[in-house]
């Protein structure tokens, strides 16, 4: 069960001795409201780069603030506590910016995972992750399963 870290200071002090043993770093991130098997696979893809895996959740403001929904299914602390329960996650943290260029920056992983709706020449913190020697990958099953579509689902089985 993975650890939820609430200060981006003490994470970063937790990911420079995991560097200093000798793990390899990999960082994912994304909303995760209603979790599915996608985000599972994005996970454990991201997982197999690497020793540790942190994944960044954003925070609610962060989710309604990228436009894709007017409002959250299910709050961020629910979201945090769900992802740390995944197997292949050893640290989440919450984040309420519009990019996770920040955290990318203080954490400086190894490997910066995206799943497959990106490429890498797409994934908009390419150039902060390589400006310090990382690398980006893509990770995960094709992009057939997203929250949107279980919302329109839940909504169209409501309406029968």
């Amino acid at each position: 069960m993975g650890i939820i870290v609430r200060d981006l200071g003490e994470l970063k002090g937790i990911i420079e001795k995991e560097k200093k043993a000798g793990k390899k770093v990999v960082f994912g991130n994304g909303c995760f409201d209603i979790v599915h098997v996608g985000h599972v696979r994005y996970l454990k893809g991201a997982k197999e780069l690497g020793d540790i895996l942190i994944v960044a959740v954003n925070d609610d403001s962060s989710v309604t603030g990228l436009g894709k929904r007017k409002e959250v299914v299910t709050p961020a602390a629910e979201r945090a506590e769900i992802v740390s329960a995944i197997d292949c996650v050893d640290y989440v943290i919450l984040f309420g910016e519009s990019t996770v260029e920040n955290l990318l920056s203080t954490l400086k992983p190894h490997i910066h995972a995206k799943g497959t709706d990106y490429t890498e020449g797409s994934v908009p913190e390419r150039d902060i992750v390589l400006s310090y020697g990382g690398k980006v990958a893509i990770v995960g099953d094709p992009k057939d399963h997203s929250t949107r579509d279980i919302i329109r689902t839940i909504k169209n089985l409501k309406e029968k």
